[in-house]
């Protein structure tokens, strides 16, 4: 074993690390030795481990400490804090909390987290955070991801489950060895397949696309980003306006359908539906076929070359890939519905290299062959309360009490939400229309988070709780969607006073008579050994042995032992759909779902269609001529690290880039490095320029994530100075069936900032006021 080998590891989602201390300090994080394709990401948090950013001791709001809930709460991130004691936030958190569910009921305390804070088992800020509410007699939840809610909502219509076949899309050996045409709706791209939720052992992403390339397959990149695709494998960039992915779909299927390409057979035994389709797809329904002239009319793409398509596919294995980002536009659900409607009528799903996948390259597991550990998670007991929003729908929450909102097929109603309990995810990086939602932020009494770093969640809240980092703490990596088991060592010893979400949440138990429901009596090592050791039994019931957990500890880490085939999706349910059949009604795919129809929706009906989006640049209001992308960053995950070295080093002057098409930028007399201001009717940010024509000609592309750094925290609506785009998204939902978030929907314009240019806050703390030394606390 080398020395390297000898040093200890730590996993996060997005790599294995090798750690280099001394004196107390991760000095350098160096690549696992498996890991052949490492990302840079990593090494961002050695600037930051310690420092200004860091949240030292616990922290309360003055105007909330000195009058207490509902104190000023326009001031939030206005305000400076006051450090307490972990005695005194212990007793005020629980003091509140016990306020709010006596007088309100339990349904009045909203739990947010995103599941992203760790990518240990044991320390994940979701689980710690839900089992401890459940503790105190349940909250108001959140259903669904960011990520792709639309899909989560609609693809159990038409296959019975989304996340069953997002976990085992074909294997890339199986798309090497067997697919012809790679046809990818959004690309495939590598940046995203740097994360993997749970920790990732082994990219493999980059070599398969590769591996693909030098097997002869042809891409089409269809989608408004030539570098979704890697260029390694040369392909067809199909420069697609946004949003129009369902319509490019819909006339792929009208062309196989008026030319006999459909293979009727599979479609009569695998699916239902084909035929109730039809009349909207070729126009006997409103008047308006929906062939290749249409959809080219509607995505700026050549008719001839859809038509091309379709034949090609048609006639070669092609694997169809949706992004998933298609899903968060608006009518999100439709572009996942209509890509299963054109591979069902090609007839090569369940066929090795063909059929359809969710996301390939999303994240790194997408496409793996690897056997599932069944992991033992933290408990997180039952949740009475039977309140909850789809994810995206905050801030309609808090602005909206009372009012009713429907969702997959159901009508709710919004609950009064009194205290906001956030631990791990960021809601001023993942939601829309910032300026909305700091207005939303306004309404609850309280807000309490868990926290290891100033961001501007930190910064809006009026309880702060400094919780610890990964490098900090002892934990688990494992997870169904890697075969790499490793030992998280801690590192370092916490920052100042930070605590783990473990031990926060205990503290507060402990001061509200519930230590011994919430701990059951282990402490952190234990709880780590009883989740192995649960794993452990787990995996044996199905034939998979793994090492005791002391030599675990001891070894460091083991591999899960990868299947000998390929895995190819729905292929069981292709050998025998009786034998095998679909959690559908039908048994099989639903191209129409009765359920869904019967819901009676106008925006989501019962079969897959094209709704022109509420903005588009097909019918682009003259103030707000450009389409803005804001997709997911390539130096961090979502905003973690934001203020790391590896991601500062990518801004221009300080601000997230913009990139704009060459003839976007000269029509603005801009160039490379300036500095301008993206604007539209629903907020501003500045961004630095880079112009690349590797971009459709009114289409421009600003990551998110970075931190949001209003010009002025006390005003209802400010500049962004940073550059999040989000205070330029519009915070609506999919449609009435998911609520999903609806980001990639947006026109903005772009002008040069000829002002002084305003320093970047984002990454400053705020005033805090220490007590003297000698006094109380």
């Amino acid at each position: 074993m080398s020395e390297q080998q000898d040093l200890p590891l730590t996993s996060t989602h997005w790599g294995t690390y090798r750690a280099r201390v001394s004196n107390g300090r991760v000095q350098e994080l160096l690549a696992f030795e498996q890991d052949p394709d490492p990302s840079p990401i990593g090494s961002g948090i050695i600037d930051v481990q310690d420092g200004p950013t860091r949240i030292d001791a616990p922290m309360v709001r003055q105007s909330w400490l000195e009058h207490g809930p509902g104190a000023r709460t326009d001031r939030r991130a206005v305000d400076p804090f006051v450090q307490v004691s972990w005695e005194k936030a212990n007793a005020l958190v629980a003091e509140e909390l016990n306020r709010v569910r006596r007088t309100y009921g339990n349904q009045a305390i909203y739990g947010g987290s995103y599941g992203w804070a760790s990518a240990g088992r044991f320390h994940h800020a979701q689980s710690q955070m839900r089992r401890f509410l459940n503790c105190i007699g349940g909250f108001t939840a959140s259903q669904f991801t960011y990520s792709f809610a639309a899909a989560e909502a609609m693809i159990p219509h038409v296959l019975g489950s989304f996340r069953a076949y997002l976990d085992s899309c074909t294997s890339w050996d199986s798309i090497r060895d067997n697919t012809r045409l790679f046809v990818c709706f959004g690309g495939v791209p590598l940046k995203n397949g740097q994360i993997s939720q749970g920790g990732t052992g082994k990219h493999y992403q980059r070599q398969s696309l590769k591996d693909a390339g030098a097997a002869g397959i042809d891409f089409v990149n269809v989608g408004p980003l030539k570098s979704d695709l890697l260029d390694d494998v040369g392909g067809t960039w199909l420069a697609a306006r946004p949003n129009t992915d369902a319509a490019i779909l819909l006339g792929l299927a009208h062309t196989l359908h008026v030319e006999g390409l459909a293979d009727l057979d599979f479609l009569k035994r695998y699916t239902v539906g084909y035929e109730r389709i039809l009349p909207y797809l070729t126009g006997a329904e409103d008047g308006a076929p929906k062939d290749a002239d249409w959809a080219a009319e509607i995505s700026g793409l050549s008719a001839d070359t859809l038509r091309d398509l379709a034949r090609r596919m048609a006639r070669e294995r092609t694997m169809i890939s949706v992004s998933w980002s298609l899903t968060r536009q608006d009518h999100g659900e439709q572009p996942f519905w209509a890509a299963i409607l054109v591979a069902s009528m090609l007839g090569q799903i369940g066929l090795p290299g063909g059929g359809f996948g969710f996301g390939y390259s999303a994240m790194n597991y997408i496409g793996g062959r690897f056997n599932s550990l069944p992991g033992a998670a933290f408990p997180q007991k039952t949740n009475p309360v039977e309140s909850f929003i789809p994810v995206a729908r905050i801030s309609d929450l808090l602005l909206h009490p009372g009012d009713q909102f429907d969702f997959d097929g159901v009508e709710y109603e919004y609950p009064d939400i009194r205290l906001v309990y956030w631990a791990g995810g960021n809601p001023f990086h993942h939601h829309q229309d910032l300026n909305r939602m700091r207005r939303a932020w306004q309404k609850p009494d309280t807000i309490i988070v868990n926290e290891w770093c100033w961001n501007a969640l930190a910064k809006h809240a009026d309880i702060v709780l400094p919780c610890t980092t990964p490098l900090e703490r002892q934990d688990i990596a494992l997870t169904p969607r890697d075969s790499y088991v490793v030992a998280m060592s801690k590192l370092t010893e916490p920052y100042g006073q930070a605590r783990d979400d473990f031990e926060i949440f205990r503290g507060i138990a402990e001061a509200m008579g519930i230590g011994a429901e919430f701990d059951e009596g282990l402490d952190q090592s234990g709880w780590q050994r009883r989740l192995y050791d649960e794993t452990g039994e787990n995996s044996r019931a199905i034939g998979i042995e793994i090492p005791d957990y002391d030599s675990f500890l001891q070894q460091g880490w083991f591999k899960v032992d990868d299947p000998t085939e390929p895995i190819i999706m729905l292929g069981a349910f292709r050998e025998d759909p009786e034998a095998n059949p679909l959690a559908t009604p039908s048994g099989k795919m639903e191209l129409f779902s009765e359920t869904v129809h019967g819901f009676g929706y106008d925006d989501c009906p019962g079969h897959p269609v094209w709704i022109e989006p509420y903005e588009w640049l097909g019918n682009a209001d003259p103030r707000w001529p450009l389409h803005l992308i804001s997709n997911q960053p390539k130096e961090k995950l979502h905003s973690q690290l934001d203020h790391g070295s590896v991601c500062k080093s990518a801004k221009i002057k300080g601000r997230e880039p913009v990139v704009m098409h060459p003839d976007d930028a000269l029509a603005r007399g801009l160039q490379g490095g300036d500095v301008v201001r993206v604007f539209n009717d629903r907020g501003a940010c500045l961004g630095g320029v880079t112009v690349d024509d590797s971009i459709r000609p009114g289409v421009v592309q600003m990551s998110t994530g970075a931190w949001f750094d209003p010009a002025d925290p006390a005003a209802p609506e400010s500049l962004c100075k940073h550059g999040n785009p989000n205070v330029l998204t519009r915070d609506k939902g999919t449609s009435r069936l998911a609520q999903g978030p609806t980001a990639h929907t947006c026109m903005v314009q772009i002008e040069q900032f000829d002002e002084e240019l305003p320093p970047v806050t984002a990454h400053e703390p705020p005033k805090i006021l220490r007590p003297v030394p000698g006094g109380q606390a």
